[in-house]
């Protein structure tokens, strides 16, 4: 397995929605197909109605999602 960088953030741990896109190379329609169906990473919400994802999520998701060689 190889290691993914680790991109900083303002919040430190948070990830805003744009970021998930940009590193899941994904379109927002594709990330909200996913989240309507259960298959997303886990989001917060704010009460704004931004959405985050914490940086071990992601990665904890992105590893459920690895398939064997």
């Amino acid at each position: 397995m190889t290691s993914r960088p680790k991109p900083t953030t303002p919040a430190g741990n948070l990830l805003t929605l744009a970021e998930v896109l940009d590193e899941l190379r994904v379109p927002r329609s594709t990330f909200f197909k996913w989240k309507a169906t259960g298959r997303a990473p886990r989001t917060i919400k704010y009460p704004n109605g931004s959405l985050y994802v914490r940086r071990r999520d992601l990665d904890n998701w992105i590893d459920d999602h690895e398939e064997a060689a």
